[in-house]
């Protein structure tokens, strides 16, 4: 098939910033920009992170939040 007659890739995704890292993490605006991403049809969790360092910086931000680690933004009291 020619290139000009491919069809769309079906899982193209666009991303926004995620908003519970913004507000939680101190480091967000030293962060890759991939590793800031989520798709943008889920919501702020881990596994919405476009790539794995964001998923895996989330899911300590998360635990840090619950043990009361983190001080600093509107979610640190949340748990």
């Amino acid at each position: 098939m020619d290139r000009l007659h491919l069809r769309p890739l079906q899982d193209t995704h666009t991303g926004r910033d995620c908003k519970f890292c913004q507000h939680s993490d101190p480091e967000f605006g030293q962060r890759d920009p991939l590793d800031k991403l989520v798709c943008s049809k889920l919501n702020d969790t881990a596994t919405a992170h476009m790539t794995e360092n964001g998923y895996v910086r989330h899911r300590l931000l998360e635990r840090e939040v619950r043990l009361g680690g983190a001080e600093f933004g509107p979610l640190a009291n949340v748990g």
